[in-house]
């Protein structure tokens, strides 16, 4: 294969020199004109003044140089169809083919090229240019090289702004203060590089490539058809978990083309985004490759202007972006697809795929169905699961494998929620028997969410998602929040606990879109969203009174329509129940109560608040704690923090006293008064 390459790269060498030999042969032929006409071909100082010979000459007429002779370049040409007919690659012909690039353009383009590859031509464009300072072509020895008048109009053309060398920056053009025929023309040096046989892409363009990634599915094929039938512009609509750009890329593969991939988040931070899109369609051409694009929101405020310039790019391009593609983008209209979410199946084949030997250590259907995952996060996941490992000397596990996943998780909920690592498990939940039930049911409902309402379609029409929304009712410290905490953490996913101070505004309207970030972000995140005290933003819609009533209705009504759409596990916790519309409840998969601990409760929750590494004295029995103190979860782990910091405070073991002292500090806390006897008594009213 390596010999087969060399073989290749010396064919389309050779045909680059016989390029360049022409044009070398066409050099010759005018230096012997201009000296035929020179009045002073021997002057040392020839090129830095005008003498009065040398402005009698330019006056003179002269007859212009011999047309190029086209027999060698017939030659040539014979021999590289021939070439290319036994599957040689010519670079400077996929060039032509690739930027639409006409025989002058190409004539143009090997003329700039040879003061690069061999520095006589430098002095030879010095004497042809009739100044030593000016080395490279100029525009008008350009045409005179190529046999064309500087009085035609197309040849003119050729060389300025809208032709395909100067706008895809195959040659650059200097000196625009000049007069046209005396601007320098050269050649980037990527272009060189690569007509020369170097593959390596534009160092500006190095952070925002990526290595293309593909995924075969329906959609894939349906653009590839598009794009061999001619299709020159997609826009992929991206849902979540699409993988819209892995789609693009499986698209472009199959319809034959190289394919180039860049990350628009990347490409929006350049310096000169303008600059950028021109050197990636460059690239692309250099390659003869189609561009994926992914994903456009990332060019906003200057989106429209962007998405404008790439869709203009004379090689395949494929946007991605979760909105609907703007017809003002562009005067080019293009083919639409939207990506479907992917099925738990088709996830659970892609994380297989990737996993290796590694999926004989995890539950794979369990987290193909947790992260709806595209292949570049699958293979990151992965990447990040052994780096774990490494770290820890071991092999990586299904906890590593989680852990992995939860850190490719968007980072843009964390500035509207508080991001909660589980650290808790089903034996640290003391709840009857009847919550604990429904909670192990809200658990099989969000794992398999997406196998009944998605493969299953359980829930088709209307825009309904595949989100499982459920209500924690119960006073404060009765478990709620540690209990989307385990639940969480048999998932295998983090918690996000909505801040309500970034969501509730005084202004009107501002509520909604904060909620309405959240919603999106959380969408785009494998985890379980947690809005406490919900009745404060999930509350009753009330008579319209005055204007408040009737914004804040419109505030419950867009709460209603958008947890229908809503796909992620989203729990409701509130300590007043009936203040909820009766809307919501309609609307939620489940509804649990949490209960005030009863006295065996209360027992096993002393137990464990005060259970080793924590000291206790040996006569220390948590059973009169019980049944003393009418206290909840919350209450009790209070009290237990309080009596261990008593204790530490005198440097001894957790005694009755610190605990008495601490149940009383709660009790106060709570406005409630503590009998003598230790039994405790509600304050009258």
């Amino acid at each position: 294969m390596a010999a087969a390459l060399d073989s290749m790269r010396l064919d389309s060498m050779r045909y680059l020199l016989g390029r360049a030999m022409l044009v070398e042969d066409r050099v010759q032929t005018l230096v012997a004109h201009r000296r035929s006409h020179d009045p002073a071909p021997d002057d040392p100082f020839r090129g830095l003044y005008l003498s009065d010979e040398a402005v009698d000459a330019m006056l003179s007429h002269h007859p212009p140089a011999p047309a190029p002779s086209m027999g060698l370049r017939s030659a040539l040409e014979e021999r590289a169809d021939s070439a290319e007919a036994a599957g040689t690659r010519l670079r400077l012909r996929d060039l032509a083919r690739s930027a639409n690039l006409s025989d002058h353009d190409v004539e143009f383009l090997v003329i700039c090229l040879l003061p690069d590859v061999d520095a006589r031509f430098e002095r030879l464009y010095g004497y042809l240019n009739d100044d030593v300072t000016r080395r490279r072509a100029t525009t008008g020895l350009a045409l005179e090289l190529a046999g064309l008048s500087p009085l035609d109009p197309a040849a003119r053309r050729r060389l300025a702004p809208g032709a395909p060398l100067v706008d895809n920056s195959l040659i650059l053009i200097d000196d625009l203060d000049r007069p046209f025929l005396t601007r320098a023309i050269r050649i980037p040096d990527r272009v060189a590089g690569y007509l020369l046989g170097d593959d390596t892409p534009d160092a500006a363009l190095t952070e925002v490539l990526i290595e293309p990634v593909g995924l075969h599915c329906d959609q894939s094929r349906t653009i590839a058809a598009a794009i061999k039938a001619g299709e020159r512009l997609c826009y992929v609509r991206e849902t979540v978990g699409g993988s819209g750009a892995a789609v693009a890329v499986d698209a472009l593969t199959v319809a034959g083309q190289r394919v180039m991939c860049c990350d628009a988040v990347r490409l929006a931070m350049h310096g000169d985004v303008s600059e950028a899109v021109t050197l990636l369609g460059r690239e692309a051409l250099l390659n003869s490759a189609g561009l994926v694009v992914s994903p456009v929101e990332a060019f906003a405020p200057n989106q429209n202007a962007v998405v404008y310039r790439l869709a203009q790019l004379p090689v395949p391009v494929v946007l991605t972006g979760t909105a609907t593609w703007d017809p003002r983008w562009s005067d080019r209209v293009p083919l639409l697809a939207e990506t479907v979410r992917p099925t738990v199946a088709e996830r659970t084949e892609l994380w297989q795929r990737e996993l290796g030997s590694m999926a004989d250590v995890v539950d794979v259907g369990d987290v193909a169905a947790q992260y709806a995952f595209g292949p570049r996060q699958i293979a990151a996941a992965i990447t990040a699961a052994e780096s774990l490992a490494r770290a820890a000397h071991s092999t990586p596990t299904a906890g590593d494998l989680r852990r992995g996943a939860r850190s490719q998780n968007a980072a843009g909920l964390e500035q509207l929620a508080r991001r909660i690592e589980p650290a808790v498990s089903w034996h640290d939940l003391v709840l009857p028997d009847k919550a604990l039930t429904q909670l192990r049911e809200l658990t099989v409902r969000a794992r398999n969410r997406e196998v009944v309402l998605s493969d299953w379609r359980m829930r088709p029409g209307g825009g309904r998602g595949t989100g499982v929304t459920a209500l924690f009712a119960g006073d404060s410290g009765t478990g709620k929040t540690m209990a989307a905490e385990v639940i969480a953490g048999e998932l295998g996913l983090d918690l996000y606990t909505v801040n309500l101070a970034t969501v509730v505004d005084k202004y009107i309207g501002e509520t909604e879109k904060n909620l309405e970030r959240i919603f999106t972000e959380a969408s785009r995140v494998s985890a379980v969203l947690l809005f406490d005290e919900a009745d404060a933003i999930f509350g009753k819609r009330s008579e319209v009174r005055d204007a408040h009533d009737r914004y804040a209705n419109i505030e419950s009504a867009y709460l209603l329509q958008r947890m229908e759409t809503f796909d992620g596990l989203a729990v409701l916790a509130t300590n007043l129940r009936a203040n909820l519309d009766d809307a919501f409840t309609r609307r939620l998969d489940l509804v649990v109560d949490f209960p005030l601990p009863d006295e065996a409760a209360r027992l096993a929750l002393w137990r464990g608040c005060l259970a080793p590494p924590v000291p206790t004295l040996a006569d220390l029995d948590v059973a009169d704690y019980a049944k003393a103190y009418a206290l909840s979860g919350g209450n009790i782990r209070s009290a237990a923090i309080t009596a261990a910091y008593l204790a530490a405070e005198t440097e001894s073991a957790v005694g009755d006293r610190h605990v008495r002292a601490a149940a009383a500090r709660e009790y106060r806390k709570l406005g409630r008064l503590l009998p003598a006897n230790g039994a405790p008594l509600r304050r009258s009213t």
